[in-house]
Formats: C-alpha cells, structure tokens, sequence
C-alpha cells in the first residue's frame, strides 16, 4: 500500500515521458514504538516515526492485527486505539484493511454502522459488537458521518482500499493509471487481463520530439503519418528510420498506440457506442478499429468498457 500511495503520480511520468511526475500523496509509516518491528512472515519494517510524533495526516491506514482471529485485543492493542480515537476526532479519514478493522470496533468507531472485515474474523466481529451491521461478502465498505471509516475484506482487498483512496484524496484519473501500471483490478469484477501502455516516451531527438508532440495533438487526422513525415523534413525512409530508433516503435504503431489509449479512456468513462469512439480517434472503419483494439488490448472494445468502465465507476464512488 505504501508503494502505491508513493507511486501515485509520479510512475506514470516516468513511464510514458521518461520523467518522474509529482507525488500526489506523501505515506509515512508510523507504530507506536521506534525501531524495527517485525510483520507477517518475519518481514522486517522500520517506522518513520512514532505514534507520538506523527504529524497531523489527513488519512490513517490500519493493516491487519496479524493474530488469530478471536483474540482478545483491547489491551494488547490500546496506544493504538486510543491514537485512532483521536485522529478520527482531529477530523482524519481512518481505513483499515483485512482484520485491522477490529482495531476501529474495539476504539467503538463502528458502533451502529456497517463494516466488513477478513472473512475470519468477521463472526468475531458480529458477536463481541452486535451493533455493527458486518458485511461478510463485501470487498470495500465506507460508512460513518463524512464517510471517513472505510474498510477492506481480507486477503488483497487491500488493493480496492488503496485505489478508493487514491481516487478520494487525489482524483479518479490518478487512481486508474495506479490500477493500471500495477496491473490492479477492482474485485466487484474479479481478475481480468489488462492493457499495455503506450510507449510513448519523449525523446533527445528533437526532430522526433516534436513529431510526438504534434500527433498527440491531430492523432484523429487522416493520414497522420504522411503529415509527420512533411513536418519533419526529413526523407520518408530516413523520418521512419530514426522514429523508430528513438521510440521503439514505427509512426504507425506509435500513432495506433496513441488512438488506443484515447479509446480506452473514452470506454472507460463513457458510454458512447463503440462506432462513434472509432470515428473520434481516427478510424472511419469501426469494424477495422474493433479489430485492431482486440489485436493490442486482447479485450474487444465492449469487454474493455465492461471491466474497466466497472473500476472506473468504483473509484468515482467517492
């Protein structure tokens, strides 16, 4: 999850123009004691800070308690809850993932609302807090006043958890290109393939450079490739020769990458027929565009909305 909230931002520079963006979030890892502390498998963590010297944060993350379920954790767990307790006072949203939710039932924080916690302890949950409404089968639940109480199931719900919040503090864009340079995807839709980006890195060639910024731009024009070979000024053979030398790719392939991205956003967000996104993105042929969507995507452009339409939608539930 750290690395998630890390990357928010800043991966997708790194991948499409070969410069790091801004990170959007800013995670520290915080326990109630300094040093290294030992998780699940014996993985070895060390905090940034203590509970004590945390600065005020906007968001609280709770992982799993990590302990057979049905063990008692009030006490073992009480710095903890009582730090929980008043961050949520302070205004803070608090998320938990897998059993972590225990930890806001035991501070009284889900008195008369739903949660949802690992499938195991979930029975614990329903019997010592009769008032909590448990959602067994959920894979994410947000509840409370302000909606700052949201929960993850068990197992890697965690990732459903992480792009709600991704999507809630930053925004629903920067949380789909999380989910899909992390190849992630939303459980209410189970696991299902994902696309490739476009290499569409900038490069040192300022010739080829500008070609890319130009087609970004008139990518939906006819004959795209003829015109960046005009703009460019270079012999045709030369013009794709060094192209291709500079991003991996041929003009065509590049400028088909280009029209595919614009597409799978505009089925991602969207819900205008198939037809009228191929006549957007350049292709006057919607059966050739259907075709070459599968080719690169291995989804037809009706599978690709359905899945990815679905997260988006998910995200946007903030």
């Amino acid at each position: 999850m750290y690395d998630l909230f890390k990357s928010a931002g800043s991966e997708w520079g790194t991948i499409l123009e070969g410069v790091p963006g801004p990170n959007l979030m800013h995670p520290q890892l915080v326990s109630a004691n300094s040093g290294a502390l030992g998780v699940s498998n014996d993985v070895l963590v060390t905090p940034h800070a203590t509970l004590a010297e945390c600065p005020p944060v906007d968001i609280v993350c709770v992982p799993e308690v990590n302990l057979p379920p049905g063990t008692p954790l009030k006490e073992r767990f009480a710095i903890e809850i009582d730090w929980l307790i008043q961050r949520y006072a302070d205004g803070a949203l608090l998320a938990t993932a897998c059993s972590g939710a225990m930890l806001l039932a035991e501070a009284g924080l889900l008195d008369g609302l739903e949660a949802t916690t690992h499938w195991a302890w979930c029975p614990t949950l329903a019997r010592s807090h009769p008032t909590v409404k448990v959602h067994e089968q959920r894979a994410l639940v947000v509840t409370s006043e302000g909606q700052r109480l949201v929960m993850a199931g068990g197992g890697t719900t965690w990732l459903d958890l992480a792009l709600y919040l991704v999507a809630r503090s930053v925004d629903v864009e920067t949380a789909m290109q999380v989910a899909r340079i992390n190849l992630i995807d939303w459980h209410s839709i189970g696991q299902q393939p994902f696309a490739r980006l476009a290499r569409t890195r900038q490069v040192e060639d300022s010739v080829i450079g500008r070609s890319q910024t130009w087609i970004a731009e008139h990518y939906d024009e006819p004959n795209p490739v003829t015109a960046l070979v005009r703009l460019s000024g270079l012999a045709e053979r030369s013009f794709k020769r060094r192209f291709q030398q500079a991003t991996g790719m041929s003009p065509l392939e590049y400028v088909q990458a280009l029209r595919i991205e614009e597409a799978k956003h505009m089925l991602e967000a969207g819900d205008e027929p198939v037809e009228a996104i191929a006549h957007e993105v350049g292709y006057e042929d919607a059966a050739f565009f259907s075709r070459l969507f599968h080719r690169k995507v291995n989804l037809s452009p009706t599978q690709y909305r359905k899945r990815f339409g679905a997260l988006r939608r998910s995200a946007c539930q903030c």
